[in-house]
């Protein structure tokens, strides 16, 4: 595959890549309609929310049909960053599951969806080191494999490898935030940890294709550094924000378990102040 070629791979999904790219606009417009309809019977749902899922959506939907800046690498990994991570992150912090939930009426649908969350399958892919599993390992499989070269020559396969990293994704990005309900949270510790290993194995691979081009592909020197450089410091913004998310939830943990029960919580913060 030359250089040339593989400039396309980011938008060369055809029919998935559309399909992609409507699906998130229908998904943008399901949430808003959802929380509208949240807000219209008197429930509280913040708007925060809504803002962050529809720029997931959004970001989601330009990723797959517009080309990214720069050589073809570079395209590819912009691609990447926003569908793989940033997406996901903006996405999750919408806690699409909850509204989800909290819109339906009690019923079989409502009961049937609360099943399936809380099931051991989604209980073990929502494991935290199974989940970066599956979201490193395809990465490093799609880059220090000669998959991303033989994706571009067969549709399907490009189908399958673009919808596993954005699934791949969005699971590891819930697994680390664990802000709507499954069966069995995981402890911050756990996640923590996590997500040190998988910044640590993204920033590797990110260094490996600075090093050396996947292999069967062909990219120009200086395309091929500044997707490593791309891959790397945009991994590691991404991997900051879901940090930041871990550390406010230690933090409200923390307070909740310092403040003295039927305690105002400015009398703690006066008593603290004192």
């Amino acid at each position: 595959m030359t250089p040339g070629e593989a400039g396309t791979h980011a938008v060369s999904g055809g029919g998935f890549a559309t399909s992609a790219a409507a699906a998130a606009l229908a998904a943008a417009a399901v949430y808003a309609l959802a929380a509208w309809r949240l807000r219209r019977r008197g429930d509280a749902w913040p708007w925060q929310r809504d803002g962050s899922f529809a720029a997931g959506c959004l970001a989601l939907a330009h990723a797959m049909l517009l080309p990214g800046p720069g050589g073809p690498f570079t395209a590819h990994m912009a691609h990447h960053v926003v569908t793989a991570m940033a997406a996901p992150v903006l996405l999750v912090l919408g806690r699409p599951l909850t509204l989800t939930l909290r819109s339906l009426r009690p019923g079989r649908a409502r009961r049937g969806l609360l099943a399936v969350a809380r099931s051991r399958p989604v209980t073990w892919l929502v494991f935290p080191p199974v989940a970066a599993l599956l979201d490193m390992g395809g990465l490093w499989l799609l880059h220090r494999t000669p998959l991303l070269a033989a994706a571009h020559h067969r549709p399907l396969l490009d189908a399958a490898v673009q919808f596993h990293l954005l699934a791949a994704g969005l699971l590891f990005t819930f697994s680390v935030c664990r802000l709507d309900p499954v069966r069995h949270r995981w402890g911050l510790a756990v996640r923590g940890v996590t997500l040190l290993a998988a910044g640590a194995a993204h920033a590797v691979l990110a260094k490996t294709l600075y090093a050396a081009p996947p292999p069967g592909t062909a990219y120009e020197g200086a395309d091929l550094r500044a997707g490593a450089q791309l891959m790397y410091y945009g991994g590691d913004l991404v991997e900051c924000a879901l940090a930041a998310v871990l550390a406010v939830e230690w933090y409200t943990r923390r307070g909740r378990a310092v403040r003295p029960r039927g305690r105002p919580r400015a009398a703690v913060v006066s008593a603290g102040g004192g």
